[in-house]
């Protein structure tokens, strides 16, 4: 972080300073605020007015109440792996950075919880409880560097979410800044199922738009007694798309299933941790059962049978930890990996019904050949979750536009079959205009009025998540003219 003393005419700026207490922790000149104009989606860029970092829930506060008394907007970022460009200041926004407030609270191992702050890296949650027989179940592909707040804020998921679910399903109790400065504290310890709304179910997943969490309590398990994996290889992507419906209908819930196509495949063997894949293949799974030992062994029986009846070229099971640990590293690459194949490329984020997932991707590769871009498919097959990443090289007119329309088009697909238009990396700005495909105008409406409850003067990370006004607006507009007659 820039060590500058605070010099500015803006008076802002000095009392924001003078909140987080330090010239250390406030950013303000133009080549400090740079690294904070964009997240994970880089495809829009804004410069925030500043950037402030507070230790604490008290100093957040007043940060917001600051804000809100002043008119300023403002919004929460953490690590800014964010996918949809929830972190980007569109208007300017004064951005509370909470990486300072990253401290591991509590360990209840007796009642199965953790209490962290939101600038807790996911991956050090679970490296912190191991040697105890725990871990954290929530595990994005980036979850080595995102922060705990943050996969609150998107309900983010990742490979393992098909038997132990997403974010919200691991959230027992969080404390939030409302946009007024108000401190509320909601599931009290380790007990999430008060009477009352379900607020917990609200904010997890509300993209920052309803408030600053600087506290959660999260659910953690026990490690599983014993798991195996199992790496299946297809020739045809078909064949690779019934045998994860295949294992599913035979009363197997894998810890994880995944797929990675051809395309993806050649990226992730390019990349820093290739295993040897084949590169004529057209599409693997990578399947992990976990659970008691008695049982895990007629598991990957059953599922090398299905794999051997749906033309497996070659279906093989780690032979121990490390070969296991490769196999994932090689996976979890996979976004990143995308770099050593194209200049750029666009990460999509669907779900769709896991009977679907021929017919799917079929139509993905139509838009692939309709743009002339190449679109590799890396994906949660488990439970339907889609990642379409569309490659191009924003250097060449037209493609980014290309890029973007083939986006929107592999996101229609997904909605036509009655799935989503994200399971986990949210909205944000990027799928904001798409929420039409899912939702009506009334429907769009009642969220918004939901959003006002919370966010009254629309100063917190405003634009996101919902589409442009509309009909929307018009409604509401005639509403409140007619009740005024």
């Amino acid at each position: 972080m820039a060590v500058k003393k605070v010099k500015t005419k803006d008076k802002h700026i000095k009392n924001l300073a003078r909140i987080v207490e330090s010239p250390r922790s406030i950013l303000y000149h133009e080549e400090d605020l740079i690294s904070y104009d964009c997240d994970g989606f880089t495809l829009h860029r804004h410069l925030p007015k500043a950037v402030v970092f507070p230790k604490d829930t008290a100093q957040v506060a007043k940060l917001v109440k600051y804000c809100d008394d002043n008119e300023l907007p403002f919004l929460a970022r953490g690590a800014g792996t964010g996918l949809s460009g929830g972190a980007v200041p569109l208007n300017g926004e004064v951005i509370i950075s909470l990486v300072r407030m990253k401290r591991l609270l509590q360990v209840d191992l007796e009642n199965r919880y953790a209490v962290v702050e939101p600038g807790f890296i996911n991956l050090k949650l679970t490296n912190s409880i191991s040697d105890k027989g725990y871990y954290y179940a929530p595990d994005p592909s980036s979850q080595s560097c995102c922060t705990i707040g943050g996969n609150v804020a998107e309900n983010a998921g990742g490979a393992h979410c098909l038997k132990y679910g997403v974010t919200t399903n691991h959230i027992l109790g969080l404390e939030v800044v409302l946009p007024n400065g108000e401190i509320i504290e909601i599931g009290k310890d380790g007990v999430p199922d008060l009477p009352g709304y379900d607020l917990l179910g609200i904010l997890t997943g509300s993209e920052g738009t309803l408030g600053i969490v600087t506290k959660i309590t999260v659910r953690i398990l026990k490690t599983p007694e014993a798991k195996q994996t199992v790496l299946a290889y297809f020739d045809e992507v078909t064949d690779g798309s019934q045998a994860v419906s295949d294992i599913i209908s035979k009363g197997i819930v894998p810890a994880a299933l995944e797929m990675m196509d051809k395309t993806a495949i050649e990226a992730v063997e390019s990349a820093s941790f290739p295993v040897g894949h084949p590169r004529d293949i057209e599409a693997l799974l990578l399947i992990e059962v976990d659970g008691i030992s008695a049982g895990i062994g007629e598991q990957i029986e059953q599922i090398m049978e299905v794999c051997n009846n749906r033309n497996v070229r070659e279906v093989k099971v780690a032979q121990d930890e490390e070969e296991r640990g490769r196999w994932w590293a090689n996976r979890k690459t996979g976004f990143g990996a995308m770099g050593t194949i194209s200049p750029d490329y666009l990460v999509q984020d669907g779900v769709i019904p896991r009977s679907k997932l021929p017919e799917v991707l079929n139509r993905i590769n139509q838009i692939s050949d309709k743009y002339g871009l190449r679109i590799a498919n890396i994906f949660h097959a488990g439970d339907g979750n889609l990642h379409p990443l569309v490659l191009f090289d924003a250097r060449n007119p037209g493609e980014t536009e290309n890029a973007l329309k083939a986006g929107t088009e592999c996101l229609q697909v997904c909605a036509d079959v009655g799935g989503s238009i994200t399971g986990e990396h949210g909205v944000g700005i990027e799928k904001k205009e798409e929420m039409r495909f899912v939702f009506s105008d009334d429907e769009i409406m009642a969220q918004t009025d939901v959003r006002e409850v919370f966010n009254q003067k629309s100063l917190l990370n405003a634009g996101k998540l919902f589409p442009t006004p509309g009909r929307c607006v018009e409604v509401k507009i005639e509403t409140k003219e007619a009740a005024s007659l």
